[in-house]
């Protein structure tokens, strides 16, 4: 058995490992990065995050072409959908990135081991591969292995019929009837790439609301929006079981009518993916839900073995991963590493798309804040006017004491892009006026989030 000696060894090439392994380069480290999938960049890169995301924007072309252009004076007749080069595109999508990736630990010097890897000991990796196996030797071990789809009981995903996201991003054809269980961030996302594409779409939630965890105005507006796009609801309603015959689903259903469906996405939310990493054998402490535990700096209850992203819980978010693979091998190299988690923004990636950073409405109520709210709709805005984008809003809360803000909830065009002033004010500890006072270019969207600024002081100029 050979083995390789390393300065920092990576469990996992998403977003979390990957872009640490990049950063400790960059540090001067000698690193390492063992994955198992032959592609790299994880979950998001090759079955998450941008292969939906190349669905979303594609079939909401598709849409607007085939059901929203006359408004403008553009008419188009014979649109016809052609799904399979719509895939195609989303693969070549991933495949560029993915490459890109690779390209980068060349770049960067990375030494990549292909094979599943789990920690043998306090500072030893070992990588398997088919019949092959070695060591990797290394002052430090970072996990980064992600997590995978949660599964419900009662319902086994046969990945035909009833599968999860990955199935759901590669349907051969447009289901007649989908039924999506679970109204998070990548039911409603997926349920839309669908709906849009021709199917009749059900999203069947265990919860009275969509889109738990968020603030809850944005979450009933955001349900509104999606019935009038077509989309069908059971709010509070337990999924008991699924089961198939002759090329249909029945969801069973309890307290109510079961539903009938040629496709089931299950999208109930992830877990942690710690399978066969070795952690428990070595003493690394797990949480009950599955969770690697860790401290302030990401190491484990192990010396010398630290983790970050999604294994280690949290919002689930490639973007967080990032931020704590970085903070965490700045602080092996400098001492300090640092991510604040109350700037981490969320986006659900429909149309309109919704974006969150800070608190919300409940989360300062239940702590006993007191807060000023300001708000302003994208009907009132001239580019927004233009685009014929007009539905949803901005909205700021600030503390009522300090004026600092402390939440940002957005349902309208382009949210996504909007959000990221918003996570940097409260970065920054700005406040709503800091905002109010910054000039925003005219016509543009942002001049929404502004308008929301002066709106916490009561003088919002355009309402």
């Amino acid at each position: 058995m050979t083995t390789d000696s390393f300065d920092l060894v990576v469990i996992g090439a998403g977003p979390g490992g990957y872009v640490a392994a990049i950063r400790a380069a960059q540090l001067g480290l000698k690193v390492a990065c063992v994955e198992e999938e032959s592609r790299l960049g994880g979950t998001c890169l090759r079955v998450g995050c941008i292969p939906s995301k190349a669905l979303l924007e594609s079939s909401q072309r598709y849409h607007e072409v085939k059901d929203a252009l006359t408004p403008h004076g553009v008419k188009v007749q014979g649109v016809e959908l052609d799904l399979p080069m719509m895939q195609k595109r989303k693969d070549e999508v991933v495949k560029s990135l993915t490459s890109g990736v690779a390209s980068l630990f060349k770049k960067h010097e990375i030494a990549r081991y292909d094979g599943h890897g789990s920690v043998a000991s306090a500072g030893v990796v070992a990588v398997k591969s088919g019949d092959n196996a070695q060591e990797l030797r290394a002052r430090w071990i970072l996990i980064a292995t992600g997590s995978k789809p949660a599964q419900l009981k009662g319902v086994e995903c046969d990945g035909d019929i009833v599968g999860s996201s990955t199935e759901a991003l590669a349907y051969s054809k447009t289901p007649e009837h989908l039924v999506v269980i679970g109204g998070g961030y990548i039911g409603l996302e997926l349920g839309s790439v669908w709906k849009r594409l021709g199917a009749k779409v059900t999203v069947i939630e265990y919860l009275d609301r969509i889109l738990p965890g968020m603030d809850a105005e944005l979450s009933r507006d955001a349900l509104k929006t999606f019935k009038k796009q077509g989309l069908e609801f059971r709010l509070g309603t337990a999924v008991t079981g699924v089961r198939t015959d002759a090329g249909q689903a029945v969801v069973e259903c309890r307290d109510s009518e079961p539903v009938t469906a040629d496709r089931v996405l299950v999208a109930v939310g992830r877990v942690p993916n710690t399978d066969g990493l070795g952690l428990a054998e070595v003493g690394v402490q797990i949480s009950e839900r599955g969770f690697v535990v860790v401290d302030e700096h990401y190491q484990t209850s192990v010396p010398g073995i630290y983790a970050v992203g999604d294994v280690i819980g949290g919002a689930m978010l490639a973007h967080k991963a990032e931020d704590e693979g970085i903070a965490c091998v700045e602080n092996l190299v400098t001492g300090y590493g640092h991510v604040n988690y109350d700037a981490v923004p969320g986006i659900v990636y429909t149309h309109p798309e919704i974006a969150t950073v800070g608190q919300s409405e409940e989360a300062l109520e239940a702590a006993g804040v007191k807060y000023r709210k300001g708000i302003f709709y994208f009907k009132a805005n001239g580019r927004a006017r233009a685009l014929g984008e007009t539905d949803g809003w901005v909205k700021i809360l600030a503390d009522e004491q300090t004026d600092r803000v402390l939440g940002v909830h957005i349902i309208g065009p382009r949210a996504g892009d909007l959000i990221a002033e918003a996570a940097v004010a409260i970065e920054f500890g700005a406040s709503s006026e800091d905002i109010a006072r910054s000039t925003h270019a005219h016509p543009t969207l942002a001049e929404v989030v502004r308008e929301a600024a002066f709106a916490v002081q009561g003088r919002a100029i355009h309402a």
